[in-house]
């Protein structure tokens, strides 16, 4: 199907018989039958090789609540497909599912960026299987987007059962303060469990984001979702097989970051805000945080260097002391997951002492989520590297993109430490019983013989060990080099991620 300017040239993309406004096209593929829309303010039927896709809305015809048309967000051509504002929830209906249908099918032949609008209570009862079927027809469209256009969704709402699932699909939601999503409601929970819960207490926009992890941000309004979108879109490309756009920036790639290193404090187990030393090394010291209220050992963001989008992945050690748990490994492993598949660099800032110990997590499955994040790194074909600021032990040292998990360049600031584990650690497994003298020169020695970083560098697991002030440069450096980087993977129909 072609659209934009060649819309108007299409052989079955014929004129209604008659010029009432608005205009109306039919067009028929063999999947559906299509009506596209052209607005009060389109070009007379003579000047239709003028029509552009903003103009053109998408089975415009069918009466429901819902529409589906091209837009222009700050620029960028965006397929919006959006519930119609309501006190009352729309019911979804089959006719819904439909207009949503032809908005995904369109936007994933045209490739160009998804946004959805939800507001539903659920599959319309009275309707019977039909809305079912047609939001499993919606559900497989928006799968078939996934990872080869970005997709978005903001809550107005409710968003329950079969909508709420779609949530889960799409890369970034935004919810509104008033909205609220869940799978099965408190009734059924009630009926079920006996347990008796508020709509609030279960899905409200504040639990899905802390909690759940489902919310990217929580705004007011529809509008201010839409910022938040246009905000994340502006580091991203609008489809698979392109490149996120450079930046501008009048910030130096060779700006010296003297104080990324003054954050970290002079004791090992000291805490810092690991976001200040984002901050210092990108451009302008601006950054779109991603999941911020959710799994907060660990940041994801969005931020360009030297005018290069890149994602950002590090450790907080304000929260668990920077260790890694199932929600940090399942924030960190999607985040990955997607700057890999819309060719987006990682970087990856390490200062962590390992896994979270405690039986309950081991319980809830975490060598499983855990091999996730091993997983997302160890697929990733972009240009990566790594920084590592101060620790990095055992089997996190592994996972958070090592050079033999295949990263590109590794670089440590001159204090950092890599080992098994930190000295205190090994002194307690291999001086059990030592006096406290014995104790103390082990760990000195260990800390002099291991837990260097030069150490590292001569075996080869650390590329260059740098000045902190020279962070930003060499990364910038780094992303120039490794622009045109190409890594084919082999040919299967796909691996069988540890979900």
């Amino acid at each position: 199907m072609l659209l934009d300017v060649e819309l108007a040239r299409t052989k079955d993309c014929t004129p209604a018989p008659d010029n009432t406004s608005p205009t109306v096209w039919e067009h028929e593929p063999p999947a559906l039958h299509r009506i596209f829309a052209i607005g009060p303010q389109s070009p007379a039927t003579s000047s239709l090789y003028n029509m552009t896709i903003d103009e053109v809305g998408f089975a415009a015809g069918i009466p429901a609540p819902v529409t589906a048309r091209v837009i222009r967000l700050d620029g960028r051509k965006v397929m919006w497909i959006e519930f119609n504002p309501s006190e009352v929830a729309h019911p979804l209906s089959s006719q819904m599912t439909t207009v949503m249908s032809e908005g995904l099918r369109t936007a994933l032949e045209e490739l160009i960026p998804v946004v959805i609008v939800v507001n539903s209570s659920g599959a319309d009862i009275a309707e019977g299987v039909a809305p079912l079927h047609g939001w499993g027809v919606a559900a497989r469209l928006l799968t078939k987007c996934s990872g080869r256009v970005p997709t978005f969704a903001i809550v107005d709402g409710p968003a329950v059962s079969g909508p709420a699932l779609l949530l889960g699909l799409v890369d970034f939601v935004v919810m509104t303060t008033t909205s609220y999503a869940f799978v099965n409601g408190p009734l059924i929970i009630r009926q079920f469990t006996g347990v008796e819960i508020s709509k609030d207490e279960l899905g409200s926009a504040s639990t899905m984001e802390r909690s759940a992890g489902l919310a990217t941000a929580v705004v007011d309004t529809r509008d201010e979702g839409r910022e938040v979108i246009s905000e994340i879109l502006t580091y991203l490309p609008d489809r698979i097989d392109s490149e996120s756009p450079r930046l501008p920036s009048s910030d130096p790639a060779q700006r010296p970051t003297p104080e990324a290193g003054e954050y970290i404090p002079e004791t090992a187990t000291g805490s810092y805000d690991v976001r200040s030393v984002i901050e210092s090394i990108v451009d302008d010291g601006e950054f779109t945080e991603i999941r911020p209220q959710w799994a907060l050992n660990i940041v994801t963001a969005l931020a360009a260097i030297d005018g290069r989008p890149v994602g950002i992945v590090a450790n907080q050690p304000m929260a668990l002391a920077g260790t890694l748990d199932i929600p940090a490994s399942q924030k960190a492993a999607r985040f990955v997951n997607f700057c890999d598949a819309f060719n987006i660099p990682i970087i990856t800032l390490v200062d962590t002492p390992g896994f979270y110990p405690g039986k309950d997590l081991e319980w809830r499955g975490m060598i499983r989520h855990g091999a996730q994040l091993v997983y997302a790194y160890g697929q990733a074909t972009v240009p990566r590297i790594c920084v590592i600021l101060r620790k990095s032990y055992g089997g996190a040292y592994i996972v958070m993109d090592s050079k033999k998990m295949g990263n590109d360049v590794c670089l440590a600031w001159p204090w950092a430490e890599l080992a098994v584990m930190g000295a205190g650690q090994a002194s307690a497994i291999l001086r059990r019983g030592a006096t406290d003298e014995d104790r103390i020169a082990f760990e000195t020695d260990y800390t002099e013989r291991l837990l260097n970083p030069y150490i590292a560098a001569e075996r080869g697991y650390v590329d260059d060990v740098i000045d902190p002030a020279d962070t930003r440069s060499t990364i910038a450096a780094s992303l120039a080099m490794l622009a045109n980087k190409r890594d084919q993977r082999p040919h299967r129909r796909h691996g069988n991620s540890p979900l």
